[in-house]
């Protein structure tokens, strides 16, 4: 007698792979909007100036505006995917829709990685490398106020997982009395969020000592003891990109019977103010699941 005949049920609503889908870093810089050219020119005004006193024949001396021109050429990105008819007819799932999420979150982490590129550049650090501290951030904090940055809401700071690990063990930043802003509270509807919702949102950030900490897994040496952590303030980093943002296509040929999405983007960052920026190098090592 034959034994059961079992069925297979294919779920047809995708599920997300982990991943980050959207820019984290992306609001954090100063940001350009190009309509035309392959050139964006960022202009820092230097206000070191210092009073002075009549001079001779009772004239004040005059003095010039110290204006520093910084250039950024836009490159352009791309990402394209393309499927065949019978492969999108014979997968599970809406191929065609999970080819567009895909490709703008290709573009999406390039955008973050892009800045990551240019905060390496910065050459100011809070030393060797060592487990998260309130040393150690308030040597970041300490450096960037010496150098005159405003704690004018617009101060970020970009962390591993395990630095927010060790984060939370200050009891001053695991305190509901001190963080002001944690990650759920900038998505209040996150339990209730559909794919489409969850592809497109951020992880949102704490905000602590006037920082805001955004917690990335693009950062360079994740999960090594040289995890490289930044903080720093909006106007030390510029990014420029096309004014009208993403272009995002998606078609069908009929000829090759060819399903494809394409996304694009012109865009660049470039690092504006060295004083702006404090490297945090960080040993993540000894929190790593095995």
């Amino acid at each position: 007698m034959p034994g059961a005949a079992p069925m297979i049920q294919y779920r047809e609503e995708m599920v997300l792979a982990f991943g980050q889908r959207q820019s984290l870093l992306k609001d954090t810089t100063t940001k350009e909007s190009q309509t035309k050219g392959n050139q964006a020119t960022f202009l820092i005004v230097d206000s070191s100036g210092t009073t002075v006193t009549r001079g001779v024949g009772g004239l004040i001396p005059a003095r010039d505006n110290n204006n520093t021109q910084t250039t950024v050429t836009l490159k352009e990105k791309h990402d394209l995917i393309e499927m065949t008819g019978f492969n999108i007819f014979q997968s599970q799932g809406d191929q065609r829709e999970i080819m567009q999420i895909n490709t703008m979150s290709v573009l999406n982490r390039d955008i973050d990685a892009t800045i990551l590129a240019q905060l390496e550049t910065g050459t100011i650090t809070t030393g060797t490398t060592a487990t998260a501290s309130l040393t150690m951030v308030q040597k970041a904090t300490t450096y960037l106020m010496n150098n005159g940055v405003p704690w004018d809401g617009n101060v970020f700071a970009v962390i591993s997982p395990a630095f927010l690990a060790y984060l939370m063990t200050i009891p001053t930043f695991s305190s509901a009395d001190f963080v002001t802003v944690k990650p759920a509270v900038n998505y209040p509807g996150w339990n209730a969020m559909d794919a489409k919702t969850a592809a497109s949102m951020g992880q949102g950030w704490y905000e602590w000592l006037g920082v805001k900490w955004i917690v990335s897994n693009q950062i360079a040496g994740l999960g090594t003891s040289s995890e490289l952590c930044f903080m720093y303030h909006r106007n030390a980093v510029g990014h420029a990109a096309d004014a009208k943002g993403m272009d995002v296509a998606i078609g069908y040929e009929d000829k090759q019977q060819l399903s494809w999405s394409r996304c694009s983007l012109y865009h660049e960052a470039k690092l504006l103010q060295n004083t702006g920026i404090v490297q945090m190098t960080h040993d993540g090592s000894a929190i790593v699941a095995s």
